[in-house]
């Protein structure tokens, strides 16, 4: 007999219907898999085998030929097992393969029959509603994060008897409960109100992140550069649930979500350790997944000892921050992947990280300053919009007891400058002013003759290059809405410019 089951398989975030083809017939016995399987899919053979007689149904005693249709798209992972072994109750007869019409099925089996969770089943239960499949049976661990894609019935399946079971009608159809999107239970670990001082710092980073603009701190050991860049998650806006969904489709063909409960809530925060190499960061290897900037895609990437990265591995973060995607390009696959994050880096002033210190004095040779400052080269420093320093907190602002303004306040008008720029650029598919194109920019930040000559002399004095120009424009842009003025003022440049002062103190001698 010839059974046909619905399954679904992914190239990168973007997925396919797949029909497990089932023929049982007589002769030697025999197990064929065709349609381009990779080793995992081609090892359910003797999951699918124990799964099917420990469960207690009979496995068929000729040949068994399974066809993963369309033939000409590589399969990949044991996701397969699940409708294999449907397939092939359906073709032996021990199940009725009308009673599986309308159905996906998902899962790898345990030796025991067992149903376990596989990695990508958001994508996975889209393209299930896509295809107008009703219910997609799957592990009852993936079924919290299914449960968010109104329109399709989630059957969690402990177990391939209690599924059949359930298919033929003896046991009452179990359906996971549909979930709302509720972004209201997120905790942050870090508030802003934490961090003694800086309040130099606290601002720049609160004029980044309400323009989504890339930020690198410079300052001594100690001075509070981490600590304020793991603070930057609790002022980000909130997310909505189209964001959160695509967040979630990245995080599930990674395996991260499994066992977890359903979507992400809150935005990414990603901090690789600078030994990473270029492919854990960037993405890659033999099924080109997606690496830490698109983890962190509509959050923030740390990069902590930012010159200790390998040059390499920086220089290729040059064309995700201009585009807000990369394209993962391998001999037996090609995805592209979103990556519109936040970049926060930080850095010593030198080796030994005292250069500018009140308190203690650097050992570094001039040389050692600069060979280590050029670790850091001008293309991938004209990509960071703003450059803050920060130096020692002093013991009045350590000891002392008031605090400073806490995360919700300054969310409050970062969410404010946020809803001024989605409503200036609704007809323009941009959200923020760190996604302006240049010709976006030529319009929605003209400059009044006052401010066009202030930064028409600090393009002279700091020898700016044309790209630190138009970031300075589009943080002039971003200053301006959190003041909600609709022009740009001379005063809203001059905080710009000063966030690009750097460059020319730390890095002018090295041009």
């Amino acid at each position: 007999m010839l059974s046909r089951i619905a399954s679904y398989g992914l190239s990168g975030l973007e997925g396919f219907l797949v029909r497990v083809e089932v023929d049982s017939g007589g002769g030697i016995p025999a197990f064929e898999l065709v349609g381009l399987p990779d080793a995992a899919v081609r090892e359910s053979k003797e999951r699918v085998h124990s799964a099917i007689r420990n469960s207690g149904f009979a496995y068929p005693q000729g040949r068994v030929t399974v066809n993963l249709a369309p033939a000409d798209q590589r399969k990949e992972g044991s996701v397969y097992d699940l409708p294999i072994a449907v397939g092939i109750l359906a073709a032996t007869g021990q199940l009725d393969e009308k009673l599986t019409e309308g159905f996906m099925f998902l899962g790898e089996l345990a030796l025991d029959g067992g149903v376990r969770p596989v990695a990508g089943i958001l994508p996975m239960v889209i393209g299930a509603y896509n295809e107008r499949i009703a219910s997609v049976a799957l592990s009852p661990e993936n079924a919290a994060e299914a449960s968010y894609i109104d329109g399709v019935r989630v059957v969690p399946a402990a177990n391939l008897r209690s599924l059949v079971a359930m298919l033929k009608g003896g046991v009452p159809l179990e359906v996971f409960p549909p979930r709302g999107w509720d972004n209201a239970r997120v905790a942050y670990s870090s508030d802003f109100s934490d961090i003694k001082g800086q309040q130099g710092a606290k601002r720049a980073a609160e004029v980044a992140v309400a323009g989504g603009h890339n930020l690198l701190l410079v300052g001594t050991p100690g001075s509070g550069k981490t600590m304020l860049a793991r603070s930057i998650p609790s002022i980000l806006p909130e997310l909505s649930f189209a964001e959160a969904l695509e967040i979630t489709k990245i995080h599930s063909v990674t395996g991260a979500l499994k066992g977890k409960d359903g979507m992400v809530a809150e935005r990414p925060f990603r901090a690789p350790h600078h030994s990473a190499s270029g492919v854990s960061l960037i993405g890659g290897g033999p099924k080109a997944l997606p690496g830490e900037i698109s983890l962190a895609h509509y959050g923030v990437l740390f990069l902590d000892e930012f010159p200790e990265f390998p040059k390499d591995v920086l220089e290729a973060l040059r064309q995700p921050l201009e585009d807000g995607f990369v394209t993962i390009a391998r001999a037996a696959a090609r995805s592209t992947y979103p990556a519109d994050f936040m970049l926060v880096a930080a850095m010593n002033p030198c080796p030994c990280g005292f250069f500018g210190s009140r308190v203690t004095p650097c050992r570094c040779t001039a040389q050692q300053i600069l060979r280590y400052r050029n670790k850091i080269s001008g293309p991938m420093l004209d990509r960071i919009d703003i450059h803050v320093e920060m130096s020692e907190v002093g013991y009045a602002d350590i000891a002392g007891r008031s605090t400073g303004e806490k995360s919700e306040v300054v969310r409050a008008r970062v969410n404010a400058a946020r809803a001024l720029q989605a409503r200036r650029y609704r007809k323009e598919g941009i959200l923020f002013n760190a996604q302006l194109t240049n010709r976006m920019t030529g319009v929605y930040c003209v400059l009044e003759p006052e401010a066009e000559a202030l930064l028409k002399k600090a393009f002279s004095t700091l020898k700016l290059s044309a790209r630190a120009y138009t970031r300075i424009l589009k943080v002039s842009r971003t200053i301006a809405d959190l003041d909600g003025s609709e022009n740009i003022l001379p005063a809203h440049v001059a905080e710009a410019i000063q966030y690009r002062s750097l460059e020319s103190k730390y890095w002018g001698t090295l041009r």
